[in-house]
């Protein structure tokens, strides 16, 4: 149970970055009043960036898109403004499709912010890229 007076309250909110648990973001959306919900996945239409090698940008696709791994998390609806307004340049709030065919407010990348940065859809998520970049 929430100590949020009522669920209207809340937005659920898929993040796939630096917002994650453990990651350099977090405590935005702990400090917020963030709740971890769950570990999840995005239906298969997504593409994903790295911007920098500093954050993710993940845009939604028609084709070539993959499953990526996210995080949910509830957030007061108040909250919810706080922590996007932290976020780094060229992401925004839209709705996310998860794999079970739900939407759910999430984290994405305008389009111009992936231009001439590292695709790295095959990781399918930032954990499996980052991992990646630290086992070579």
């Amino acid at each position: 149970m929430h100590a949020f007076s009522t669920p209207a309250d809340l937005a659920r909110l898929a993040v796939n970055g630096t917002l994650m648990r453990g990651l350099e973001l977090n405590t935005h959306i702990v400090d917020a009043g963030g709740v971890f919900v769950r570990e999840d996945d995005t239906a298969p239409c997504y593409r994903l960036w790295s911007i920098d090698d500093r954050y993710p940008a993940m845009l939604r696709t028609t084709s070539g898109g993959v499953s990526v791994a996210l995080e949910l998390w509830d957030v007061t609806r108040d909250a919810l403004v706080g922590i996007l307004e932290s976020e780094p340049p060229g992401l925004t709030v839209g709705k996310v499709l998860l794999a079970d065919g739900t939407e759910v407010l999430g984290v994405l990348g305008e389009p111009y912010v992936v231009e001439n940065q590292l695709e790295i859809t095959e990781f399918g998520g930032w954990r499996g890229y980052i991992a990646a970049k630290n086992q070579t």
